[in-house]
């Protein structure tokens, strides 16, 4: 089974080439950092469009058979930030320890943590988690959670993840 990973930088200046896109590439290289098993990415840098989201969310999870979907960006408090309302929209459970252990570490860290609204859902057989657009805060937020991963996706029937060890250390019970 062909394990893909769907990347969603959702920017309006990333996506006009304002910005470059540096939240996506430490999604992307903090993946290959804590996998093995090899993994095709779907790439996206987008605006801040709820239904632009929310269609390339569908299209990642439906259509590319993604079995994790990651985002950066668009979980803050602004006018324009709807990535949470469009995972939302898109999924069948909320999976809200996610965005309760995101916003628990990265208080650690900065104050303003408490107005993030990172969160994670589930559309059929795919995670998908919201991660903040700063790329310091992408790395503090996803080694929080990724031991969950894995065994997430085991149970929602997906690819089997193999990570490194010396790097990231999944949890599965002895059972699975």
């Amino acid at each position: 089974m062909s394990i893909k990973i769907g990347i969603i930088n959702v920017s309006d200046r990333a996506s006009k080439g304002i910005y470059e896109d540096i939240p996506g590439k430490a999604i992307e290289s903090t993946l290959n950092e804590y996998l093995t098993s090899k993994w095709e990415k779907v790439y996206r840098v987008i605006p801040d469009e709820q239904a632009q989201i929310e269609e390339t969310m569908r299209e990642m999870a439906d259509e590319k058979g993604c079995c994790l979907i990651i985002t950066s960006g668009g979980t803050g408090p602004a006018k324009r930030d709807v990535t949470p309302e469009a995972t939302e929209n898109v999924c069948n459970k909320m999976m809200p320890g996610f965005g309760e252990l995101m916003r628990q570490v990265s208080l650690q860290y900065v104050p303003t943590a408490i107005l993030s609204r990172q969160t994670a859902g589930i559309r059929n057989n795919t995670l998908i988690i919201n991660l903040p657009g700063k790329p310091k805060a992408i790395r503090q937020c996803l080694d929080a959670v990724f031991p969950a991963v894995p065994y997430c996706i085991d149970l929602l029937e997906g690819p089997y993840l193999v990570c490194n060890e010396d790097i990231i250390k999944p949890f599965r019970p002895k059972s699975s």
